[in-house]
């Protein structure tokens, strides 16, 4: 009676180590979830500076008249009246060096 109980016993401790090593909750499931949750941290700083960077932006563009002008003038291409507008052209970039017909059809290069 007793070595059944021995072997019962000893069978459900290995059923329960060999969950612990494989299958749902076991020790390389909780590294990969962890794993994943560093990397979820990760990104989230990462958008949590977008968002201060874009809130510092907006901040700035309310109180500021200058700091539209700013990005009108690099985003849009403001241009004030009586300024006159000079667009340089390296001779290393292929797309702007190509008449106006074939920069159209040329794949944006970046």
């Amino acid at each position: 009676m007793t070595r059944i109980l021995f072997w019962g016993l000893g069978l459900l401790a290995f059923v329960l180590f060999i969950r612990l090593w494989v299958g749902p909750a076991s020790y390389p499931d909780i590294r990969r979830l962890e794993q994943q949750i560093e990397q979820q941290n990760a990104a989230n700083d990462e958008q949590a500076e977008i968002k201060r960077k874009l809130q510092m932006d907006v901040v700035g563009l309310s109180k500021d008249d200058e700091a539209v002008e700013e990005h009108a003038r690099s985003e849009l291409g403001m241009v004030r009246q009586g300024e006159t507008f000079y667009q340089v052209i390296l001779k290393s970039d292929p797309v702007a060096t190509l008449p106006v017909s074939q920069a159209k059809a040329a794949p944006n290069v970046e």
